[in-house]
């Protein structure tokens, strides 16, 4: 899936026969459809990789824990800085987990496990393997989702390519939103249905090593 971020003239190489190509989600897809001839002929599914449950688990209840994380990736310094205010403003400590500056993995399963929620800041995803790694530990998420990949910092994607933070979500997932403007009334909303939240059981319903391995074997059925 990792093979390069748009379609390249290489994959002449593999294209024809019973030849397929997997994209980790739709919302990638439809950029390489829509936007390279190159694809028209070229045979592509979707299949994500499983999380792994296991490891990434909930090790107490919701009201047990008393931590609040942010995850910041690829946006702009000031989405974080406004989220950072609002916190501090309102006397909330939080840990921050930034990929630019790295992490060890072991203290971000740790936080995930003794957070009540976090509030995740992050460009596009293709499928946003440590999105779902937190919804596995069963940790609510507010996200401040974007609209397109030109939404990375400091990229110079088109800016009509549409692109998602979370190609994988649903209700039991957390809230989102979009804007500035969104933000009070959205958080208010999202800390008043913190406990009815089913992050965990979204991720074993549709994300599973289990699930995305019969997914896969459904994949090469079909073909």
């Amino acid at each position: 899936p990792h093979f390069s971020i748009f379609p390249e003239n290489s994959l002449h190489l593999i294209k024809g026969g019973k030849s397929v190509y997997n994209l980790l989600s739709d919302w990638v897809k439809n950029i390489w459809t829509k936007n390279y001839p190159i694809c028209n002929d070229l045979r592509i599914v979707t299949c994500p990789f499983g999380v792994d449950s296991d490891r990434f688990t909930e090790i107490k209840p919701l009201s047990e824990r008393n931590e609040i994380m942010i995850y910041y990736k690829s946006r702009s310094p000031q989405d974080l800085s406004f989220i950072q205010t609002f916190l501090n403003n309102n006397h909330k400590k939080y840990r921050l987990f930034s990929y630019q500056s790295r992490y060890d993995e072991n203290e971000y399963i740790s936080s995930l496990q003794n957070s009540r929620f976090c509030i995740w800041i992050d460009a596009h995803e293709s499928q946003g393997f440590a999105l779902q790694e937190a919804l596995s530990c069963n940790v609510p998420l507010f996200v401040w989702n974007i609209s397109s990949m030109a939404d990375e910092y400091n990229s110079n994607y088109p800016r009509h390519f549409a692109a998602t933070t979370t190609p994988y979500w649903d209700e039991r997932c957390g809230e989102q939103f979009y804007t500035v403007n969104e933000f009070d009334s959205k958080f208010k909303l999202f800390l008043s249905k913190l406990d009815s939240y089913k992050p965990r059981e979204y991720i074993l319903e549709n994300l599973s090593i289990a699930k995305c391995e019969e997914r896969f074997i459904e994949t090469v059925n079909n073909i």
